[in-house]
């Protein structure tokens, strides 16, 4: 529960004529703590003012007024502020009556020669309010869960499916297929995975880095992680990244520097006084690099979701110390 809305003052609205009354429930309202805002209305005219004009968070009414009754002040409260509690306070209320208020809406009834029960109905009143807001806002975000959910969903479901038809084009055997396949599903639910221990919130770059070059290092410290600056990701940002560094991870296994007994990778990232973030990969001491005739998936997979999803640059040098990459990304398009 809020405890700064706990603890506001209340802002009561007091819909009597009687002066001599209205002062007594002013007196038995002030032994609430915190002593609440009172508003007063006497007629039909001063209670639509108030009513249009304020944001109650409890309505008191007498049942008898000279110009109006009170059934109608009800029927006027659930029309403009049909969540706000409406208590009567009157000197007679009989039983049929007490039952229809509540059948249209009323929340309770204290009789004036009663008051001492006042701020008890009131508090309670208030908290049962805050409790349905309560639920309602649990509702509503519950909704919202579920939507994003599903928008996820639907949207990591493409991303597989574009996975699946694009890897089967480009692989040269079936096993070559399914090592390609699940090295990329592999890296979509690693990152997924640290995405939800985040709450699918930011995730830090240097874990991403990490968690994705993690099985292709397997312990051997062969790949250098040399972590910059920190740097939060999106969850968009974190799940194109870890995509990107599983491509250039899986042809360092397949055809650089991993691919033998000696090679090393080594993975930096600065930022610049312009806003952008560079990250750098480097491998060293592999076999002999050359440029390929055509681009594969894994590498159109890299520049697209750099620039399609990142908003960012891909320099690709085929050197004969190994296979280099500088990524360009703003800030801006990473932290969101």
């Amino acid at each position: 529960m809020d405890v700064h809305n706990q603890l506001r003052q209340p802002r009561i609205l007091v819909l009597e004529d009687s002066h001599l009354d209205a002062e007594l429930i002013r007196e038995h309202l002030e032994t609430l703590k915190p002593v609440p805002e009172i508003r007063y209305a006497q007629n039909r005219k001063t209670y639509e003012e108030a009513l249009d004009g304020g944001d109650y968070d409890v309505i008191l009414a007498d049942f008898s007024l000279p110009d109006f009754d009170g059934m109608s002040a009800l029927e006027l409260a659930r029309d403009v502020a049909p969540e706000v509690p409406f208590i009567f306070v009157s000197g007679i209320l009989g039983e049929e009556v007490a039952i229809e208020s509540f059948r249209q809406g009323a929340t309770d009834y204290v009789l004036k020669q009663r008051l001492i029960r006042l701020p008890a109905a009131v508090e309670r009143a208030l908290a049962e309010a805050r409790e349905r807001t309560e639920r309602r806002d649990a509702e509503r975000q519950k909704e919202l869960l579920v939507r994003e959910l599903s928008h996820r969903v639907k949207n990591t479901m493409a991303m597989v499916m574009s996975l699946v038809r694009r890897t089967v084009k480009t692989s040269s055997s079936l096993d070559d297929y399914v090592e390609n396949l699940l090295g990329r599903l592999r890296a979509l639910a690693d990152a997924h995975a640290l995405l939800f221990e985040t709450n699918w919130n930011e995730a830090e770059l240097l874990e991403v880095v990490r968690r994705t070059l993690a099985p292709q290092d397997r312990g051997t410290g062969r790949v250098r992680i040399d972590a910059g600056p920190l740097t939060l990701l999106t969850p968009k940002a974190a799940l194109a990244l870890s995509m990107v560094l599983n491509e250039l991870a899986t042809n360092a296994v397949k055809h650089g520097a991993l691919s033998g007994e000696h090679g090393t990778v080594h993975v930096s990232w600065q930022t610049d006084s312009k806003g952008v973030l560079t990250l750098r990969w480097q491998e060293s001491d592999g076999p002999a690099v050359r440029i390929p005739e055509e681009a594969g998936f894994g590498m159109t997979l890299i520049e697209r979701s750099v620039r399609y999803e990142l908003n960012g640059e891909v320099r690709l040098e085929y050197l004969e110390t190994g296979l280099g990459c500088e990524i360009g990304i703003p800030l801006a398009d990473l932290s969101g």
